[in-house]
């Protein structure tokens, strides 16, 4: 029980020096763009360490026996990051960057805004792996990163707290809603879009027709 227990702790203590790692990356990239570029992708970063208990509620629902070398082997968002952008073509932008980093691999990606869900949720979705260099081990660890657009994120936490409000059945005429709000989210982010565009295009010395 001991052993176990200690177990535990240094997943979640690996966890967090990953959230760590990125985070910093994360943030030296952020204020490159505040300080010396004309243009900054990144709107805001939020990070969370899953606790123990949603952990173990996650390995039920995938059927696995509740050990700290399952929760390592599959659930892969123990650590997770946040990243709003403007644009969606600034998502696209920052998983680049974060492509570009030697150390850091792209395990799995799932862009839900290519292909958006059902219910209309949009964002992108990617599994990185990060090296934590421990004492007298390398750690290779997961980390989530989440990135999408601020109307995005707003139209995900109305759906979060209706899903709980209703207890996991959001009725259907609440359903059709926020599934006509996702769709106009998408046009006006569309339109904003073919905004910035044109902008850019005046700023680097084109003319209006």
């Amino acid at each position: 029980m001991e052993q176990e227990m200690d177990e535990w702790k240094k997943l979640m203590l690996i966890h967090k020096f990953a959230l760590d790692e990125v985070n910093t990356k994360l943030n030296i990239l952020n204020e490159e763009f505040q300080h010396i570029h004309q243009y900054n992708p990144i709107e805001h970063i939020k990070s969370r360490l899953k606790n123990q208990h949603g952990i173990i509620q996650k390995l039920n629902r995938k059927g696995y026996a509740l050990t700290p070398e399952n929760a390592r082997r599959h659930v892969h968002d123990i650590a997770g990051i946040r990243i709003t952008c403007s644009f969606a073509s600034d998502i696209y932008h920052v998983l680049q960057m974060l492509k570009q980093q030697r150390d850091i691999q792209l395990a799995h990606v799932k862009d839900y805004i290519k292909q958006p869900k059902p219910n209309g949720y949009q964002s992108l979705h990617a599994i990185i792996e990060i090296p934590v260099f421990m004492a007298a081990s390398t750690e290779k660890t997961m980390v989530e990163v989440q990135i999408r657009t601020a109307a995005m994120d707003f139209w995900a936490g109305l759906e979060h707290k209706l899903f709980y409000k209703f207890d996991g059945v959001i009725p259907p005429r609440l359903q059709k809603e926020l599934k006509s709000a996702a769709d106009t989210m998408t046009a006006l982010g569309q339109k904003m879009e073919a905004i910035k565009q044109e902008m850019d295009f005046v700023k680097n010395g084109g003319t209006f027709i």
